[in-house]
């Protein structure tokens, strides 16, 4: 279990860093472009903002929609167990 944490942080690490990178990239092209008005910069950087935003919901409500059907799974898995050792407790009582 311990492994898989560390793949997941090394995972995490590698996304963020690309997308700070690709940030500073953005930030840096904006700003040396000479030739885009500022109003047109303004209106890319609240764009690109509001796409990393979406994506951050998308990603927060499917992570919520597996998490829920994993809740589901284990509580059907616990009242399967539970009625096939009734039935078993039944059958030995006989």
């Amino acid at each position: 279990m311990s492994n898989a944490r560390n793949d997941n942080n090394l995972i995490i690490t590698l996304n963020v860093a690309g997308v700070a990178v690709a940030y500073g990239m953005l930030g840096i092209s904006l700003w040396l472009s000479t030739e885009v008005p500022l109003a047109t910069k303004g209106f890319w950087g609240m764009g690109i903002m509001l796409l990393t935003l979406s994506l951050i919901n998308v990603v927060k409500y499917r992570f919520d929609i597996r998490s829920s059907e994993d809740r589901i799974r284990r509580i059907e898995e616990a009242r399967n167990e539970k009625m096939l050792e009734e039935a078993l407790a039944d059958s030995k009582s006989l």
